[in-house]
């Protein structure tokens, strides 16, 4: 007499350790599929007495629903659970929206990377400096009005004895001195870009912003070595045919020094020719920034021979070439977390 206690009891105890789909499959298959167990018991009916068959196959099919039930039962269980939800890996992922780097994130890297290409290095020098480095080493003496707190921002912190006040450097030049100790001897091609602190805010100035500083030391560099770096850089960010002027001017820390311009990017430099005079340049040039051959005092200070060494230099708002490249009219907007001003680049 076929026992269908035990198996009964069998099916349970193994019904009881199933974790997944896949051995509840196996499970039923086991005791319901062709060759099942069920299907053993039915085909051994012809062994039964005559009078026990009908409760007999009663019985096996009692069972069989009972174990159809419950494998049901289980695998609703098992569908429930996060870890065994269904999962198809041909399908293809979700779509999430792609963001993409600021757009002085992006002006910086494209930047780097034209520089690069002549063989300038990108450093990092402190953002928070001693008076010494922002100041006395680019040849500013004390009382120079550059040094006025209208003008610097400077930290409530102890003087040092021998670097002065602390302050949160308002150029990027801070690092020519630390550079030409740190290289010793030239040549010296750095890209110094960092953020510089003055206290104005208005549509072309914010207490924060970021600027570019290049610095090239070597034996014969002079103004023509300067002209040609700015043109190179003119052209390719702002595009082809973009030139340079130098317009003569006054630095503490260079000499001769020069005010740049270029191509107005709007009216392409025509302004200057057509009746219709361009709204943005009114002359067909637009002022980047500052530069100049480094003053012997500075070379001086840095540790280099001026006798023997010269060099140039050059300080670009990063916030200004972007407004120039794009035609964009408020510095402000860089920084208000407007993203419908963001999502434009």
């Amino acid at each position: 007499m076929v026992n269908l206690d035990d198996t009964n009891k069998e099916f349970h105890n193994e019904l009881k350790n199933i974790s997944n789909n896949d051995e509840l499959t196996n499970l039923q298959i086991k005791y319901l599929g062709r060759n099942g167990i069920i299907n053993d018991f039915l085909k051994k009916i012809n062994d039964i007495p005559t009078e026990e068959k009908k409760e007999y196959g009663k019985k096996v099919n009692e069972l069989k629903n009972s174990f159809l039930r419950l494998i049901e039962v289980k695998r609703k269980e098992l569908s429930e659970k996060k870890s065994d939800k269904f999962f198809d890996s041909t399908l293809p992922g979700k779509t999430f929206p792609i963001g993409s780097l600021h757009i002085v994130s992006f002006a910086i890297e494209e930047i780097t990377k034209i520089f690069e290409k002549i063989g300038f290095i990108r450093v990092s020098y402190p953002e928070v400096d001693w008076e010494y480095s922002a100041f006395e080493a680019l040849n500013m003496p004390k009382g120079h009005p550059a040094r006025d707190d209208f003008e610097t921002s400077y930290i409530d912190f102890p003087e040092n004895l021998k670097f002065g006040k602390m302050v949160l450097t308002p150029h990027t030049s801070n690092g020519q001195n630390r550079e030409m100790k740190r290289v010793g001897k030239p040549p010296i091609r750095m890209i110094n870009i960092s953020k510089c602190y003055r206290p104005n805010w208005d549509a072309t100035h914010t207490p924060m912003f970021f600027q570019f500083e290049g610095l090239c030391v070597d034996l014969d560099i002079n103004i023509t070595n300067l002209k040609g770096t700015l043109d190179y850089f003119a052209e390719k960010y702002f595009g082809k045919g973009t030139k340079t002027r130098l317009r003569p001017h006054h630095f503490q820390f260079t000499e001769p020094s020069f005010e740049v311009d270029v191509t107005c990017t709007v009216c392409k430099g025509t302004s200057k020719v057509n009746e219709n005079k361009c709204k943005v340049c009114k002359s067909g040039w637009l002022e980047l920034g500052g530069t100049g051959m480094v003053h012997p005092n500075v070379l001086t200070e840095g540790g280099i021979d001026p006798k023997k060494f010269s060099g140039w230099a050059f300080g670009f708002g990063i916030e200004r070439v972007i407004m120039m490249k794009y035609g964009l009219d408020d510095i402000r907007n860089y920084y208000s977390g407007d993203i419908r001003f963001l999502e434009q680049f």
